[in-house]
């Protein structure tokens, strides 16, 4: 009896272990895959567009989406050729190859891209996409459907505007590093980490270009020279088309409004008195932002708070050790920041652009006014233009450094 019981558990155990066994059935080794890194994506030219073929439709006999031709340059790894370490003396083989390809969509892109490899197409491991000024200017809406609801694209995935066309970024051979698309992506990543750009992704894109009360932003790339990527400043939107940007020093001014703790910008600040200047480096900031009715109308009060210190001095009559020279430096550095927030916000109220939240904060703290005089994100826009603020900025220099000295 207890051999027929311990027969039946076995057979019973088995039963439920076997469904495990398949769970490789599917399975698809790396290698067997066009693994995708980086996608650029431009305006296509009158050339580009007599380069499509007849993949995702038949020329004159269906009908074709309304939206202006683009081109699309794919980064993809190339098997086997991915460094695990340091470049090998002698390698000569690229580790990625460079595909350019037209549509009239992203989607339709990325089929007559898979009609140019013989893997499948796979964008599990794309880390960074480039827009170009151009293309940013028109917009973001045609590609964010695709890209929202394919379930390979990570939402850690960079996204970037660059000045030149996108192409070139595909197509730079950066020194420091053999992958360009890891080299673009490390450098958005790092950018934010050593406090000279708030994080960006592109899954925190989408969250503020959903949001009623504030409008995305995106990092600005320049190139310089052959293989040298400058960040050049922040391009921001009004709902999903580019409208403006900023210089780089204007970055740290937008990260300060934002309360991003964080410094990593230094400018230089003329010493009362004298004809002399010094360089004072951010390297932390507190922002406290209220707001509320003043007379009716929408107010803004905002107050921050530097630690600062000073890095260099142009002069050695430069007395630093005295207590009330510092004190004229922390109040010419306090006036010119609020001048340059002052100057920033004007900036964005004349695009209708508010990327530093405040409708989020009114929808927040004040429902009541929301609900009944905002409710939707154009409204907010015409009201952004005309909200009045209050603006204290607070430096204290905690040290001077030893160039100072």
């Amino acid at each position: 009896m207890w051999q027929k019981h311990r027969k039946i558990k076995v057979v019973i155990m088995f039963y439920f272990l076997i469904p495990l066994l398949t769970g490789c059935w599917d399975s698809k080794e790396i290698e067997q895959r066009a693994n995708v890194l980086a996608i650029g994506i431009d305006k296509a030219s009158e050339k580009d567009r007599k380069q499509e073929d007849e993949v995702s439709h038949l020329s004159k006999k269906y009908p074709i989406p309304d939206e202006e031709m683009i081109k699309v340059t794919a980064q993809i790894a190339v098997p086997g050729e991915i460094p695990l370490g340091p470049q090998q003396p002698g390698g000569s083989v690229k580790p990625v190859l460079v595909v350019e390809v037209v549509g009239h969509t992203l989607e339709d892109a990325i089929l007559n891209l898979q009609q140019e490899v013989a893997d499948e197409v796979f964008l599990g491991h794309l880390r960074i996409i480039v827009l170009s000024e151009e293309i940013a200017r028109t917009g973001t809406a045609r590609f964010n459907d695709f890209l929202r609801r394919n379930p390979e694209i990570r939402r850690t995935a960079s996204l970037v505007v660059s000045k030149e066309s996108a192409s070139k970024y595909m197509n730079i051979i950066p020194e420091l590093e053999r992958i360009p698309s890891l080299y673009l992506a490390d450098m958005v990543d790092n950018l934010s980490a050593i406090g000279k750009f708030p994080p960006s992704f592109i899954g925190l894109f989408w969250t503020i270009y959903s949001s009623k009360g504030q409008d995305p932003y995106l990092p600005y790339l320049e190139l310089k020279g052959k293989s040298t990527i400058q960040l050049n400043g922040l391009v921001y939107f009004n709902k999903d088309k580019m409208v403006g940007k900023t210089n780089p020093l204007e970055i740290g001014i937008f990260m300060a409004v934002r309360g991003i703790g964080r410094g990593g910008y230094g400018a230089f600040a003329e010493v009362p008195g004298t004809d002399e200047s010094v360089l004072v480096r951010a390297v932390s900031r507190n922002t406290r932002t209220k707001v509320m009715l003043k007379n009716g109308r929408p107010h803004v009060s905002i107050k921050v708070q530097y630690e600062s210190e000073i890095d260099e001095k142009e002069s050695a009559k430069i007395q630093l050790s005295d207590s009330a020279v510092l004190k004229k430096i922390e109040k010419e550095t306090s006036k010119n920041t609020k001048k340059a927030i002052e100057k920033l916000i004007v900036k964005t109220q004349k695009t209708k652009s508010d990327i530093f939240g405040f409708g989020e904060h009114f929808r927040a703290k004040l429902p009541q006014y929301w609900n009944k005089n905002v409710k939707t994100k154009d409204k907010w826009e015409e009201i952004y233009q005309n909200v009045t603020f209050d603006i204290k900025v607070d430096s204290h220099i905690h040290r001077v450094g030893m160039k100072s000295k």
